[in-house]
Order: C-alpha cells, then sequence, then structure tokens
C-alpha cells in the first residue's frame, strides 16, 4: 500500500509592504499540504526508512519521540498504509499519566507506546541501548528520532527538487537537522540556507549538522535567537503573530516550528538583515497537529 498524496506541492508568494520596501521576495513552499498526517518533510524522513524495513522482512517500525512529537504520529500513519505495526519509544513516565492529543492519535493508528525516563531517553543513540531495544524488538526496524539517519537525509535530499533555482535562500525550521542536512548537501553551494532552531540552546546542533555534511559546504547559519523559551514554547506575542498572519496570508502555522521560523524571517527583515533583491524560499515542514493544545488561543484550526 502506499499512501495518498497531494500531486502539485505550490510555492506561495507573499504580498507584504515591509517586503516590498525592501524589495524582498518571499515564498512559502507548502509541504504541509502534501497529506494531513504524514505532512512536511516528515514523508521524506520516513520513505527510505520505510522501503529498507520492507525489503527486509520487518513486521513493524520503531522509532522515538516525546510526548508532542510530530514525527511520531508520522511514522504511525505512514506504518499503518504499509501494513506495519509501529512501536514508539516515548520520553517521560510523565507522558503516560497525562496523554496528548498525539499520543492519543499514535495509539488510535495502532502505535504501541513505551514510556520510559528521561534519563534513559538521553541514551537512545548509544550501542547498549540500541542493542538492548533491539533485543526486546527484534522484529522491528528502528528509526531515529526525526528520522535522523542516512535513509531520512536521503529522502529530504528530494525536497530540492520541488526549490526553483531563482532562489537565494532557502530557510528551514530545525529539529533534529536532518532535513537542514539533507537539503544542504543537495542545493549548489553558491545557495544561502539558514536554520531557525525550536529549541533554547540549539546551537549545539551545528557540529551534528556539520558531521552530516558531504564536505565543508558554505553558506549555512543557524539561528538560535526565536525559540520563544524552548520546544514547544510560547507567549502572547507568538500566538497573536500566528493569527495575524494567518488573518493577511491565509497560511495556517504550527506552534512548535514554523510559526517560529517566520517570526524570525519577518523580523530579520525589517532589522534588514538580508541585501536589498533577496528571494528567500521558507519550508513549510507541516506538523499543524502541533496546534491541538493551543487550539483554543487560535482563529484557525
Amino acid at each position: 500500500m502506499d499512501i495518498d498524496f497531494q500531486a502539485e506541492i505550490k510555492i506561495d508568494v507573499l504580498e507584504d509592504e515591509i517586503l516590498q520596501a525592501r524589495g524582498i521576495e518571499l515564498g512559502i513552499l507548502r509541504l504541509d499540504q502534501i497529506h494531513p498526517v504524514v505532512s512536511g518533510n516528515k514523508w521524506f524522513k520516513l520513505k527510505y526508512n520505510i522501503a529498507e524495513a520492507v525489503r527486509n522482512g520487518s513486521d513493524s517500525i520503531l522509532t522515538f519521540g516525546g510526548a508532542f512529537s510530530n514525527h511520531l504520529i508520522a511514522t504511525a500513519a505512514a506504518a499503518k498504509a504499509f501494513g506495519l505495526s509501529s512501536i514508539g519509544i516515548v520520553r517521560g513516565f510523565h507522558a503516560e499519566n497525562n496523554l496528548s492529543e498525539t499520543l492519543h492519535a499514535c495509539i488510535n493508528m495502532g502505535m504501541q507506546l513505551h514510556f520510559i525516563s528521561r534519563g534513559d531517553y538521553s541514551q537512545k543513540d548509544t550501542d547498549a541501548f540500541l542493542n538492548t531495544i533491539a533485543q526486546q524488538f527484534p522484529q522491528s526496524f528502528i528509526i531515529p528520532e526525526g528520522g535522523d539517519n542516512e535513509k531520512g537525509r536521503k529522502g529530504t535530499a528530494e525536497i530540492t527538487a520541488l526549490i526553483p533555482d531563482t532562489f537565494t535562500h532557502i530557510v528551514l525550521p530545525v529539529g533534529t537537522g536532518a532535513t537542514f542536512s539533507g537539503i544542504r548537501n543537495a542545493l549548489p553551494g553558491t545557495v544561502e540556507m539558514l536554520g531557525f532552531t525550536a529549541m533554547k540552546g540549539g546551537g549545539y546542533l551545528e557540529e551534528a549538522i556539520k558531521k552530516s555534511l558531504k564536505s565543508l559546504l558554505p553558506n549555512w547559519d543557524l539561528i538560535t535567537d526565536y525559540h520563544f523559551g524552548g520546544f514547544a514554547k510560547y507567549n502572547q506575542s507568538l500566538i497573536d503573530f500566528m493569527n495575524a498572519f494567518y488573518e493577511k496570508f491565509r497560511i495556517p502555522l504550527d506552534m512548535v516550528y514554523t510559526s517560529k521560523m517566520m517570526y524570525g524571517i519577518f523580523d530579520l527583515i525589517k532589522s534588514e538583515k538580508f541585501p536589498e533583491g533577496s528571494k528567500i524560499l521558507c519550508i513549510h515542514t507541516g506538523g499543524l497537529q502541533g496546534n491541538h493544545s493551543i487550539k483554543h488561543l487560535l482563529s484557525y484550526k
């Protein structure tokens, strides 16, 4: 079985007086529209992992995430579509006592959830931990958190086929760095890339991204100043921005990733950080299900 994706992925070009004043073109690649659950960059990170699982004869996909993980819910949906079971290793015992809507949705799609302590979760990428998991779930194909492996980066590199060569800057939110690395590897070095980290202290991702690049490619940077207090944190300014953005452009943003990216981009444009005549493409990485916890604050669903 396959997943029914929207055939055409469009770029919305924003019309705004701030952009006009600076002579800047700003577009958004609407990956959020390709599928209601396996949206944005999620399928690109999963496609080669799932293909390998099927080739190996695995009967389930096992992966990792937190209580509000877009990756967990996308994996649950994709595994179900391909006739595979799914297992989610969830960070923190507290998440079991108060299931998020994300985790409820994972369960409804057949995912088995196993909760572990934050301390154990921090060891999830070590050989010792992975060996234990492999022994406990011998028929499972293991995918790292966020799909951050070679197959995930191979998939996200294919996003570049959707990017016209007229843009001078490519911008996206960064979680694990898998999508950023995959796209940077596939883009010409002359194109500048900016990644907006979703978590506080996200600068640590710089070394991880460097290790994932095929060479010391130039023209990329991580912007760490727009986390709004940390991962999945927000304040009234961000909520107001999300509502105003939707009111003006009719494009929904998620609270965890894309809203912070777009807030940051407009702030940098106002501060004249981009040269006049820049052509900027922001990648909408989906994850709108992450808005469930704040839906009462938003003017859109």
